[in-house]
């Protein structure tokens, strides 16, 4: 069985305060895109295996698509240790660049699974909001409204489509370490930026943005070029380190990816998904 987990961009995000829990108050949207990872699912005899493509991706008990496995089962009544599951991990959607990578694969582990061993749909998603915040967005897709730790959902009507370009430094950024940063820098302070266009002032689209930018000053230069490039948003999505910008057509799209990436950073050239295909493609 083969299953795909899209990525995300936060189209915007704000950080509202504090919460007891140890999470923050946010108030984001979000939008999936095509781009993917892929989950291969079989049936094997002997434990439970999780292998992945990219050697820098955990592939035990501290990733997402592990732990999504072993709740699946226990959720099934099945007996522990998990056993005669192999999952293997194509991975497309990059990791610590505020994309979603881990998350969507625990979603799309819980849709498979939940399904192989019959698990309903309201158990997987309650599993899915203990895995993590941002993981009950994937059993949605499309335009979504986030709030409280961003796992309060409201589906929105679908944006227009768009093209998307990713751009990625050669660094990745922990959820962790962009929220401490944020809260370091005082969680009130109003974050503005100034335009390319015209010089006027704007509220940043991100609140984490600014509180990352200063440690790592290149997200901001990002957000510039894509801007002069011709993207009518652009952004540094969710925690980072990935910055996104949104073109209306494939050719602008490929002309901005080209000439960024003539400074040999990693560029990706993707476009949103909205949700009624996004849970078509997604197998929901």
């Amino acid at each position: 069985m083969r299953v795909r987990a899209f990525a995300k961009i936060n189209l915007s995000l704000k950080v509202l305060g504090s919460r007891t829990d140890g999470y923050h108050e946010l108030r984001t949207i979000f939008q999936s895109l095509e781009l993917h990872d892929t989950l291969i699912i079989e049936r094997v005899r002997g434990p439970f295996a999780l292998t992945c493509d990219n050697e820098t991706c955990p592939a035990d008990e501290t990733n997402l698509v592990w732990r999504a496995a072993h709740e699946v089962w226990t959720a099934a009544g099945g007996r522990r240790p998990l056993r005669n599951i192999r999952i293997h991990l194509v991975k497309r959607i990059p990791i610590q660049a505020g994309l979603g990578g881990g998350s969507s694969d625990a979603a799309a582990a819980l849709r498979a699974l939940g399904n192989l061993w019959r698990v309903d749909t309201a158990r997987l998603r309650a599993i899915g909001g203990v895995l993590g915040a941002d993981v009950p967005y994937f059993f949605e897709g499309g335009t979504v409204l986030g709030l409280e730790r961003g796992d309060l959902l409201f589906p929105l009507l679908d944006r227009p489509p768009a093209w998307v370009v990713i751009v990625l430094p050669a660094f990745g950024i922990s959820t962790a370490d962009a929220f401490r940063w944020f809260d370091q820098a005082g969680a009130g302070r109003q974050n503005v930026t100034t335009s390319l266009r015209g010089g006027r002032r704007a509220e940043f689209d991100n609140d984490l943005e600014p509180a990352v930018t200063r440690r790592h000053p290149v997200i901001a230069r990002l957000v510039r070029a894509l801007i002069r490039a011709g993207a009518t948003h652009a952004a540094m999505s969710g925690s980072g380190s990935a910055v996104f910008g949104l073109f209306p057509t494939r050719a602008a799209a490929s002309a901005a990816a080209q000439a960024i990436g003539r400074s040999a950073l990693r560029v990706l050239t993707t476009r949103t998904i909205a949700r009624q295909a996004y849970q078509r493609l997604a197998g929901k």
